[in-house]
């Protein structure tokens, strides 16, 4: 193997130039196996790879579950340098891995690679001493589509490696090769046998395949939506987590401000938006005041430059569709020559003057294609960045550094670079929002997705049950007792708290609250979709003023919702003992923790903030926990105030609004709760509160677009539907099976429980600022 550290054909040849799968440390290759070829740009094949089925998919999960029980228990030094011995074979071995790259269409930065291996090996070594309290997940399956590039997947795989866990890869076509070669150096570097398996073939079934055996605690994917979507509901019901990085087909906007160096910014302009392999499209966005300056520059530079290959055949057919739809709308072009007559490539080309609601906008098709558009103030720039349903990047420049901070504060992506782009490094966490996924990579905020607060059981995984989603949430409640009905007037008839104000449910009706002896206690309203969309729309108004209130001042929200429920402790603790059956020492004891709870969170308001991570390059970055936006949160039926209270009091103090939906077996610790809100200082609309069906009111919360994220505790089927639905809308999901989760003591908040809190009511963004 060292005489062929810098001939990616002799590594080749050594394999036949058919490679086989990676599985338990070696090749595997069965005759029986269809292969793929993987070609090269001037479509030569290259190699060819196996096309995996179901008997390899779980040879792969048994080894890695054998490999796992290896690996978790190495001492984490242990596992830092085996990583840190792959970085010396990397570099012998760089030339070999980035030629190997480059044909198979993947080009990668092997220096990149090493410090993505020197980053994570330090973390192999500090996990126990810096993250106490986790533990791995176990099998991991990292899923990258076609057009993903090799970094991109090892930044999933050596994270997970670094934590304890085994990994599953499957890769793309084009990246098949790279990472074999990789594997094959992993364990040359003394990975144990079976903790890093690469299994080929078609992507989107082998990771359905994989994602189904028992074994596996966890399901990571990069690529495209449409097959991000299809992945999450051909896994819905199997209780594995999956998370997705939409970073293909994301739409970024490149923001030229009048106060910046327009030569920097053109220049930029012609780097990012016509390479050859592109995981971003980008639009253009200029200031009115520069922008003829900007279209001369561009006409300028853009002379002279060479058509650009496209990936596919097809893609010809949709770029030709795009630009027809573009002049249509009144759109101009700036190209350097005319587009050939046929063949998989296009040259550069500018539309100038689309609307934003252009398909090439919205939609962009896979080619060399850049939408201009412009704006006239700087709040319209910023506007105009937002307008995208994509939030993966943006490129800000400007010489006017309070307006750069500004805009990057305002605009909703998960990375800003100002007066730079496509700049990474691994200490920086990448989160997609909006559209562009509901992971987080990168930065010791990308290690907890492959890690499980050591306090929580290990995952049990289940089989899908049959749920008619379409149908699901729609029966009506049970006991429900129309208004103005003829029943008893003894019991108490509550109301729900939608927008700062008390009121009845859409529906009219109510439900009957029972108590342990069974006898009616109280009627509580039978909320529904319609209830669900008030309460949103007056989130929507006041949760991002609520956000830009500074932390103190949440802060002492929070403290005066604790104060309020210190005075109301007596009626809060005899309402828990008539609710529960609880005896009034241990009622008493649960207002008593939730109060503590409430000051917690206050306390934490202003503690948890992001950083100023140490990066190779020159300059500053930054890295900023920010808010969710609306978050909805299905109550569990144990400990209802204070689990209530903990899961309102997380949320609330990193800056989101909550809709809340409480136990329907015991909603009226919350109900009386209101009364604690109504008394405080929070301002209307952060929290509502609407009781009714749990199946009804998540299938409301789940259906709704501008919901952020779903905490839920239920049934089997409940978490079931959230995702299969929720892929689309994409949102964030907390999800909690009672059945097994039900054990969970909200007595005793491990550290753990609230890190993992916190770090579901918080997205990331990473800003960086060059000075040179």
């Amino acid at each position: 193997f060292e005489d062929i550290s810098i001939f990616p054909q002799a590594w080749l040849e050594s394999q036949s130039r058919a490679l086989g799968l990676f599985i338990d440390g070696k090749f595997v290759r069965s005759a029986d196996r269809q292969t793929c070829n993987v070609t090269d740009s001037s479509g030569g094949t290259v190699c060819s790879t196996v096309c995996a089925v179901d008997e390899d998919a779980s040879l792969s999960v048994s080894s890695g579950a054998s490999g796992f029980k290896a690996w978790s228990a190495v001492p984490c030094h242990l596992r830092a340098k085996t990583l840190l011995r792959l970085v010396s074979g990397l570099q012998r071995h760089g030339q070999c891995l980035s030629e190997l790259c480059d044909l198979a269409r993947s080009p990668s930065s092997p220096s990149a690679l090493v410090r993505l291996l020197q980053y994570y090996s330090g973390w192999a070594q500090l996990r126990d001493s810096l993250i106490p309290d986790w533990t791995p997940r176990g099998v991991v399956v990292v899923v990258v589509s076609d057009d993903c590039s090799l970094y991109s997947l090892m930044l999933k795989v050596l994270p997970a490696l670094a934590m304890g866990n085994a990994v599953v890869a499957i890769p793309g076509a084009g990246t098949a090769p790279p990472v074999l070669l990789l594997a094959q150096l992993f364990v040359e570097a003394g990975l144990p046998a079976g903790v890093l398996n690469v299994v080929t073939g078609n992507v989107l079934s082998l990771g359905s395949k994989v994602s189904q055996n028992p074994h596996v605690s966890y399901v990571t994917y990069s690529g495209n939506k449409k097959d991000g979507e299809i992945l999450c509901r051909a896994t819905a019901g199997m209780g594995v987590p999956v998370s997705l990085s939409l970073s293909l087909g994301a739409t970024c906007p490149f923001v030229i401000f009048e106060s910046a160096d327009i030569d920097s910014a053109v220049d930029g302009v012609i780097e990012t938006a016509f390479k050859k392999n592109r995981e971003y499209q980008w639009m253009l966005c200029v200031q009115e005041s520069v922008l003829d300056s900007v279209v001369a520059r561009l006409k300028v530079r853009m002379a002279g430059m060479k058509s650009v290959p496209l990936l596919a055949e097809g893609d010809r057919r949709l770029v030709d569709a795009a630009v027809q739809e573009a002049q249509q709308q009144g759109a101009t072009l700036i190209q350097p020559c005319p587009p050939p007559s046929s063949g998989a490539a296009y040259p550069p080309t500018v539309l100038c003057g689309v609307a934003p609601s252009c398909s090439c906008v919205v939609t962009p098709s896979p080619g060399p294609l850049l939408p201009l558009l412009s704006f006239r103030s700087h709040g319209e720039g910023v506007t105009l960045g937002n307008h995208s349903p994509h939030g993966q990047a943006a490129s800000l420049w400007t010489e006017d550094l309070t307006l750069a901070l500004e805009a990057a504060k305002s605009l909703s992506v998960g990375a800003v670079w100002v007066n730079s782009h496509s700049v990474m490094d691994p200490s920086l966490p990448i989160s997609g929002h909006k559209e562009s996924g509901n992971c987080i990579d990168g930065g010791k905020e990308g290690l907890f997705q492959f890690l499980r607060p050591s306090s929580s059981p290990p995952l049990t995984r289940s089989s899908p049950a049959s749920v008619d989603y379409p149908k699901f949430g729609t029966a009506a409640s049970s006991a429900i007792i129309p208004e103005g009905s003829n029943s008893s007037s003894t019991p108490r008839s509550y109301l729900q708290y939608v927008g700062g104000k008390l009121c009845k449910s859409e529906s009219g009706s109510s439900v009957c609250v029972l108590a342990p002896g069974g006898t009616v206690l109280a009627y509580c309203p039978d909320g529904g979709r319609k209830d669900v969309r008030n309460a949103v729309e007056a989130a929507i108004k006041v949760q991002p003023g609520w956000m830009k209130k500074s932390p103190v001042a949440r802060a002492q929200c929070l403290f005066s919702l604790a104060e309020t429920l210190e005075l109301m402790r007596r009626d809060m603790a005899a309402s828990l003992h008539s609710q529960t059956g609880l005896s009034l020492e241990k009622a008493d004891m649960e207002v008593e923790l939730s109060i503590a709870q409430l000051c917690d969170w206050a306390a934490r308001c202003d503690k948890e903030r992001g950083g100023v991570p140490s990066v190779p390059q020159s300059g500053s970055a930054l890295s900023i926990p920010e808010a969710l936006g609306v978050v909805g949160v299905v109550l569990p039926d144990s400990s209802p105030l204070l689990s209530m209270v903990s899961l309102l009091a997380a949320a609330v103090a990193m800056g989101n609004a909550v809709v809340m939906v409480p136990s329907p077996k015991y909603p009226l610790p919350a109900l009386e709760f209101i009364q604690v809100l109504q008394s405080s200082d929070l301002p209307g609309g952060v929290v509502s509160i609407i009781t009714g069906g749990r199946d009804q009111l998540t299938q409301a919360l789940a259906n709704h677009s501008v919901i952020k994220a779903i905490w839920y505790w239920g049934s089997m089927e409940g978490c079931q539907f959230l995702q299969h639905t929720c892929a689309s809308p994409l949102k964030s999901l907390w999800l909690h099976c009672q059945e097994e989760d039900g054990g969970r003591d909200w007595a005793q908040p491990h550290a753990s429980l609230q890190e993992e809190m916190w770090r579901q009511a918080v997205q990331w963004k990473s800003v960086w600022i060059p000075t040179a």
